[in-house]
């Protein structure tokens, strides 16, 4: 079975630095990458990156967060810096097999306190 197992999220103080993981068995993901989802507010994308190493971020993010992959391991990683409060967040993995199959992380809470 394909599974994605997220690990990493918790709480940290405003400016902090936080690393998650995307655990990921079963398949090897064509592209893998973060979303993020706060309450009252649409999942939005976060940052992917491809099995070649291509990344995208969202505006939001860039600069202050890394997203990282180890073809060996089969692992995702988002590395988070300069955290804000905005960030504060369910985060999800995403894995994608071809152009339309997609898998789910269970999610993890990220909480960014002033």
């Amino acid at each position: 079975q394909v599974q994605l197992v997220e690990s990493g999220g918790g709480l940290v103080q405003a400016g902090g630095s936080l690393r998650l993981s995307c655990a990921a068995s079963g398949s090897v993901f064509n592209a893998m990458g973060w979303y993020r989802q706060a309450p009252g507010k649409q999942r939005e994308l976060v940052a992917t990156i491809t099995s070649g190493g291509s990344t995208d971020y969202a505006d939001s993010v860039k600069g202050r967060f890394i997203i990282s992959r180890d073809n060996a391991k089969n692992t995702a990683y988002l590395q988070m810096n300069r955290l804000k409060p905005e960030d504060t967040a369910v985060y999800y993995c995403n894995g994608k097999l071809l152009k339309w199959l997609d898998y789910w992380g269970q999610g993890t809470q990220v909480t960014v306190s002033s």
